[in-house]
């Protein structure tokens, strides 16, 4: 199905809009269309279109993309009503009369007393302890395992009493 449609280019922030026909079916991104029927600069307010090969195209069967729609009756190519190419936002629902919040209290008023209803105290379910479980030692890591154990450190040796032979 062939329809007419908008192809940007142009740099960043500064867009130009090829208005191209093509497959339905093709990304508009790729640049492969069978046939471009004018531009658009939304920047200068400049359009070109080609009137003749639109009403071609059209009475083929192609169909026009909303905005392009909206494009061609703007430009009085064809006939109609625009077409609503933003989305409307949804509207709230009032809620209902018991979900609306109690009117507000002046401040230097004291709230009415309300009779105290009874609450039943909670039964405290205590659990068993669970036992402990001894935790097993994590498995060491390659390189400690190929470490060689560190030597301990040598004790200081208190020196034993040496006997002095006079000579």
């Amino acid at each position: 199905m062939l329809v007419i449609r908008l192809l940007r280019t142009g740099k960043k922030n500064q867009p130009t809009f090829k208005i191209v026909v093509t497959d339905k079916r093709k990304s508009a991104t790729k640049g492969v269309y069978v046939e471009e029927v004018g531009f658009w600069n939304p920047l200068i307010k400049e359009k070109v279109l080609k009137q003749e090969r639109i009403k071609y195209w059209l009475s083929v069967g192609a169909k026009p993309s909303p905005t392009v729609h909206n494009l061609l009756i703007s430009e009085k190519i064809i006939e109609g009503k625009k077409i609503p190419v933003h989305k409307k936002k949804k509207e709230k629902k009032e809620k209902p009369a018991e979900e609306k919040p109690a009117p507000e209290e002046k401040k230097g008023e004291v709230p009415k007393e309300e009779k105290p209803t009874e609450e039943k105290p909670k039964e405290e379910v205590k659990e068993a302890p669970k036992p402990e479980v001894p935790k097993e030692e994590k498995p060491k890591k390659e390189k400690e395992l190929k470490e060689k154990p560190k030597k301990e450190e040598k004790k200081e040796e208190k020196p034993t009493e040496e006997v002095k032979l006079k000579t």
